[in-house]
């Protein structure tokens, strides 16, 4: 039986150090400021944010929601942005995905202040992270959390072979350059692949498909770490992964359950994050 990777406990472990380390940066007249920004009316988007909002209150960091009609344009999205991107007491901004579809959603990620970055979607961060940059700078948090997962467990990634299941910016991508920068031997296919052909006798996979039933048990081999952010409802309305996590738990060595896995990690980490431009901006 798999050991499972608790996201939960590990995102409660972490919030408490930030928590801490907030409050002594506060100690030095410094308070870290969350600024997001979300336009329209997407359920799920408002859920998140407030969501978001709540935890860095509840860490002592300085959260900024501002919320814009469906009908705004992208020049005024712009000028919000610019405004925020010159606010010295801004250290990071986050634009909620998904935008409406009359704006242009990467040109404005990329006109994000790249030492602003929380999200780590803007071209420059994304380019030093392809580039395994040793410099300080943001990266893509549930890929982030993701590998915070790898470290607190010891699951060893060097000469490892790895396969990404989904090719998003948002996670398969920057997940991918993550293994590769850590020594893994990498795969990345999207969900239309045999992903068995891939996935047999992989040491470690992560499903990002958003598709039900992606990995099953014979898609991996035993004692192999399977980390699933998939996020759907099965045929019942109740919230799982991409992971047929019952029998694949019964094969694998490690597996992250859904919900209680990744999702509480991307939250943390954002607010890791945060907390970490804030220190790059002031050199600390």
């Amino acid at each position: 039986m798999a050991t499972i990777i608790d996201g939960k406990s590990l995102a409660k472990k972490l919030n408490e150090n930030t928590k801490v380390t907030v409050s002594k940066m506060k100690e030095n007249g410094i308070i870290p400021c969350l600024a997001v920004i979300i336009v329209g009316n997407d359920q799920a988007s408002k859920r998140y944010v407030r969501s978001k909002h709540k935890k860095a209150e509840k860490l002592g960091i300085k959260s900024i929601v501002k919320e814009m009609p469906e009908e705004t344009t992208q020049s005024e999205l712009l000028k919000v942005l610019n405004d925020y991107n010159n606010d010295s007491d801004i250290n990071a901004i986050l634009i909620q995905s998904p935008l409406p579809k009359h704006i242009d959603e990467k040109y404005i990620m990329g006109q994000i202040n790249p030492k602003k970055d929380v999200d780590g979607f803007q071209i420059i961060n994304s380019g030093k992270l392809f580039l395994d940059e040793t410099e300080n700078y943001p990266v893509a948090c549930t890929p982030k959390g993701i590998m915070k997962m790898f470290e607190e467990y010891n699951i060893d990634l060097v000469g490892k072979k790895a396969v990404v299941i989904g090719r998003s910016t948002i996670v398969g991508r920057p997940m991918a350059a993550l293994l590769i920068n850590a020594g893994a031997e990498v795969s990345i296919i999207n969900h239309h692949a045999n992903v068995s052909d891939y996935t047999k006798d992989a040491d470690i996979i992560v499903s990002a498909t958003g598709k039900l039933h992606t990995v099953t048990k014979n898609d991996v081999k035993k004692g192999s770490t399977i980390i699933d952010v998939g996020q759907n409802l099965d045929e019942n309305g109740k919230l799982v992964g991409d992971v047929d996590y019952q029998e694949v738990s019964e094969i694998a060595g490690y597996i992250t359950p859904v919900p209680g896995g990744v999702g509480p990690m991307t939250i943390s980490t954002l607010m890791t994050q945060t907390v970490e431009l804030t220190k790059w901006s002031e050199s600390l």
